[in-house]
Formats: C-alpha cells, structure tokens, sequence
C-alpha cells in the first residue's frame, strides 16, 4: 500500500467538548484504522467520559503546525510549553523533573 492509500485508510478520532454556547473544544483521543470490509479499528488514548466521538479522516500534522511532518506514526506528537520535545529526557532539577 503506497503511503497515499495507507493515509486515506488511516482515521483521527476526537470527543468534542461544548463549554458555552458556540464555544466547544476537540481533544484528539486516538487513531482509526479502515479495514478492507469497510469497518473500523480504533485505538485510543483516552476514553471520553461523555461517551462521544467524532471519527475524520487522517491530516498531516503540518496543517495544524505549519511544520513539516514525516510519514504518519513519525516524530513527536506532544510538544512541551518550552516547545522542546516531551519524548526528551527531562534532567533533574528542570521544570517537569521528578523528585
């Protein structure tokens, strides 16, 4: 499967939040696959606790950013507030280290 195809087969899944009126947020909570018979396999990361979700199709990370991304399951996902890369090892003593 050349890596358009596997991109059309690949899904994002969010749970929508409404906080106010006209005002809700989408938190990205996994990732969808298509099988060939047309179903659907959901990994998730988290599970939402007003039990909806909205499956769309996959987009590169770019779009959001304006970085550009490798192939999907590639690089660093989840940036911490300094920007470095929350994959990094945290050293002791910095924001975030333990003990």
């Amino acid at each position: 499967m050349d890596a358009n195809a596997n991109a059309k087969a690949m899904k994002a899944v969010f749970t929508v939040v409404e906080r106010s009126p006209g005002k809700s947020y989408w938190t990205r909570i996994g990732v969808g696959f298509v099988n060939k018979d047309g179903s659907l396999n959901l990994r998730l990361d988290a599970v939402p606790i007003n039990g909806m979700v909205q499956v769309r199709d996959w987009e590169p990370a770019e779009r959001f950013s304006g970085e550009p991304v490798g192939a999907p399951g590639e690089g660093p996902r989840v940036r911490r507030r300094d920007g470095s890369s929350a994959l990094a090892p945290v050293q002791p003593g910095e924001a975030g280290a333990l003990g």
